[in-house]
């Protein structure tokens, strides 16, 4: 059995985008946020690099990457850490994968490389608001409420 479990595989093909984590030269963090994100397997995921320079030249050094992706209503998710490969374009690991891709049409075209994460551990994301007594009803109709109030407030102005 792998490391990625229903739940976590459903919420990566909801959500898409992942937040990604990888060290600097200096020792400091980058974060980067990847709108290509797709389960490879029970043990990887994967996304393609389009726009990443800083994460290709981080992941070549150190391989150790941190995904998190949260349901944004639900204030809930999940962080996946392991290390990294990165596969340019023309080789043959990206040529195997560059066709799961095509769901983003045009976009796809502009893929350079594609990251590929070995899940070795996946722990659960969630707000405090659950501890102290929260449901996630409430938090879904709470921010729900909130985004369009923001969506109301840009189409006015």
């Amino acid at each position: 059995m792998g490391t990625l479990t229903a739940e976590m595989k459903k919420l990566i093909d909801e959500q898409k985008l992942g937040f990604v984590a990888t060290v600097c030269d200096d020792g400091t963090p980058n974060l980067s946020p990847k709108g290509t994100m797709l389960v490879l397997d029970d043990d990887h995921i994967i996304f393609g690099e389009i726009r990443s320079p800083n994460t290709v030249h981080n992941l070549e050094r150190r391989p150790h990457m941190e995904i998190n992706f949260v349901d944004p209503f639900a204030r809930k998710g999940f962080r996946f850490k392991g290390a990294a490969i990165y596969m340019a374009a023309g080789t043959p690991e990206f040529e195997s994968l560059h066709g799961r891709f095509e769901q983003w049409g045009d976009l796809a075209k502009t893929i350079r490389g594609i990251v590929k994460l070995k899940v070795e551990q996946a722990l659960p994301l969630s707000s405090p608001a659950y501890d102290i007594g929260a449901t996630e009803a409430e938090l879904r109709r709470h921010w729900r409420e909130y985004l369009l109030g923001l969506q109301a407030e840009l189409e006015s102005a």
